[in-house]
């Protein structure tokens, strides 16, 4: 294997491990014998120890070495959730998923994110680092709906082997480590082509590199804020006061969306060598945020579900085509600097957003997240082409 397709694969495991243990920890620490609120706690825990390591990646990734932090990383996340899966004292459960970062969102979010959106430009030219963000983003939302399919596991194991409800679940984390274990053994095998060979005994980010981050990094903040507006709970929320959808209908809606948000990144890194990265976030990211606005206002159902699959077909070609970006306009030593610091902006943005438009959703109308949500990601997409459009990646000026 190359390294291009060790770090994809090591994150398309990662993906079904964190798509299966999103739908399953909670249930597990229930019956664990958990309350409510400490199970909260203990998600609390592991997304906290996400965000840690996040920062040691950030800072101390390319000291420490992309390959040597990936498998520490794989191999922790793997001991935690073995341990997890056999743990009950609510004291040692925070600190294994602090320690293990155990992923409860249901969203890749981690560090090894952080390193493997830093390496993989190191594998293929300038021409073809847009795809292979591409078929990285692809995979990894594969990845997510099988893990979510996978979380069928404990009742199939019930039924098949007349298991107890405790020892399914605990056999189905077990497979959550044994995935990230996987994960780890990709990483065992890439080579120094991943790694920094700028021999600086600290981190040095250029005031050019500098600059381009403060502004995309202010940028990146309003559009995931933005996205925090239009989160999967709180869509489904609008769906179903809206239009009483239940969940098997609310269900498909979300795995047609999932479908059609892989296949838009090949179109994106198709559409990116003809009319350039930037116009492609823009380009495509504007008319999404356009049908997300008509989904608010729709007449039925049916309208609005046929809208918003519109707009799912569109919204994500700004992911692989952002992250090539980021990474081609600042030096390589710089890529896990600029990787983490981008990544940790759009985290905090993702956290804010649920809280304001929770509000707006009470006191103004059940829609009104989805009109504010959009409009500020259409400020933020005229904001980034003004500034950046003229500011072209080696591929583009090149051409």
């Amino acid at each position: 294997m190359t390294d291009r397709q060790r770090l994809i694969a090591a994150a398309f495991l990662r993906a079904v491990a964190t798509g299966l243990i999103g739908v399953l920890l909670g249930l597990h620490l229930a019956r664990s014998g958990l309350a409510y609120g400490d199970i909260g706690l203990v998600i609390a825990a592991g997304l906290a120890g996400a965000a840690a390591a996040a920062l040691v990646a950030t800072w101390f990734g390319d000291r420490i070495g992309r390959r040597k932090l990936l498998i520490a990383l794989a191999f922790a996340c793997a001991a935690g959730g073995v341990a997890i899966a056999y743990a009950h004292d609510f004291t040692l459960l925070l600190g294994i998923a602090f320690l293990g970062m155990v992923n409860g969102q249901g969203r890749d979010r981690g560090a090894s994110l952080v390193l493997e959106q830093a390496a993989l430009p190191a594998t293929v030219d300038d021409a073809g680092r847009t795809r292979a963000f591409a078929w990285y983003n692809l995979l990894q939302d594969v990845g997510l709906g099988f893990g979510g399919l996978l979380a069928m596991l404990p009742e199939l194991l019930r039924g098949a082997y007349n298991l107890d409800a405790g020892t399914s679940l605990q056999i189905a984390v077990l497979v959550y480590a044994a995935l990230l274990f996987l994960s780890g053994l990709c990483y065992l095998g890439l080579s120094a082509q991943v790694e920094v060979h700028a021999n600086t005994p600290r981190l040095v980010v250029s005031p050019e590199s500098r600059r381009i981050l403060l502004r995309i990094s202010l940028l990146f903040g309003i559009d995931a804020v933005a996205g925090g507006f239009l989160g999967a709970a709180l869509l489904s929320l609008f769906f179903h006061q809206r239009f009483g959808a239940d969940e098997t209908t609310l269900a498909a809606l979300f795995v047609g969306a999932r479908l059609l948000n892989a296949v838009s990144h090949l179109g994106a890194a198709w559409l990116a060598q003809r009319i350039g990265l930037v116009n492609t976030m823009v380009f495509t990211h504007i008319p999404s945020s356009l049908l997300l606005m008509t989904v608010a206002i729709a007449p039925s159902f049916p309208v609005a579900a046929i809208l918003y699959l519109l707009r799912e077909g569109l919204v994500e070609m700004d992911v692989p085509t952002r992250q090539s970006y980021v990474m081609a306009v600042v030096k390589p030593a710089e890529r896990t600097f600029a990787s983490g610091v981008t990544h940790l902006v759009r985290l905090g943005g993702w956290a804010a957003g649920p809280a304001f438009a929770g509000v707006l959703m009470q006191v103004v109308a059940v829609g009104s997240p989805l009109l504010v949500g959009a409009g500020m990601k259409i400020a933020y997409d005229l904001l980034l082409w003004r500034a950046f459009r003229h500011v072209r990646p080696p591929e583009e000026r090149a051409a």
